[in-house]
C-alpha cells in the first residue's frame, strides 16, 4: 500500500513538473501571415487590432493596451540584403533616427543593443531601444528586421518601462521567434 501511495505521488509530482516547465513557446501563439510570408509568437491573451496603413499586423494586450507587437513591411529601392544597408549597430541608428524616434516625433531614443542571428541563408538583426516620451512613461521596444524579396520586414515589440523586467524575457521569446518563409 505504501509503495503503490508512493509511486502515485511520485506520478503526479513529474506531472505537475512537467506542466510547469517554461518552454520556448509556452504562454505564446503562433500567428502566419502567409500572404506576405512570415510568421512569430505573439503572447497569450493579446487581440489583433487595426493599426494605421504603414502597419501590416498589430496585436496589444488586453489588460495592458499599451504593450503591443507589430510587423511594418516597406520597399527597398536599391538595396536588398541587410547586409547592403549596413551592419547591426549602423541600421539600429538608422532606424532609431527614421522610425522609432524621428524628428519632429516628440520621442527620443537611445539604441541599447543590436545582435544578429542567421537563419538559413537569412540574417535577422534585433535592437533594443530605451524610449523617452515628451508626454507619458517611458518605454522600451524591441525591433527585428531582415529582408526578403526587395522588402524589408520589421517586427516591433513595446511596453511601458515600468513593467519591462517583467516582460523582457517573453518579449524576448517574441522578437527571436520572427521568421521570414522562403
Amino acid at each position: 500500500m505504501l509503495k503503490r501511495t508512493i509511486s502515485t505521488l511520485l506520478v503526479v509530482f513529474a506531472l505537475f513538473l512537467t506542466s510547469c516547465a517554461n518552454t520556448p513557446t509556452s504562454g505564446l501563439l503562433p500567428f502566419a501571415d502567409t500572404k506576405d510570408g512570415y510568421r512569430f509568437l505573439y503572447p497569450t491573451g493579446w487581440t489583433e487590432t487595426k493599426g494605421n496603413s504603414a502597419i501590416d499586423i498589430l496585436f496589444h494586450d488586453i489588460i495592458e493596451p499599451s504593450e503591443n507587437v507589430s510587423v511594418a513591411i516597406s520597399k527597398l529601392e536599391t538595396v536588398k540584403t541587410l547586409e547592403e544597408i549596413g551592419d547591426p549597430e549602423a541600421i539600429g541608428l538608422r532606424l532609431q533616427q527614421r522610425v522609432v524616434a524621428p524628428e519632429g516625433s516628440g520621442r527620443q531614443a537611445k539604441l541599447l543593443k543590436a545582435t544578429q542571428k542567421e537563419s538559413g541563408d537569412r540574417n535577422y538583426y534585433t535592437f533594443e531601444y530605451a524610449v523617452q516620451l515628451l508626454q507619458g512613461e517611458p518605454r522600451h521596444d524591441l525591433v527585428t528586421v531582415s529582408t526578403n524579396r526587395g522588402n524589408l520586414y520589421a517586427l516591433s515589440i513595446s511596453t511601458s518601462e515600468k513593467r519591462w523586467g517583467r516582460v523582457k524575457d517573453l518579449f524576448a521569446r517574441v522578437a527571436k521567434s520572427f521568421t521570414i518563409d522562403e
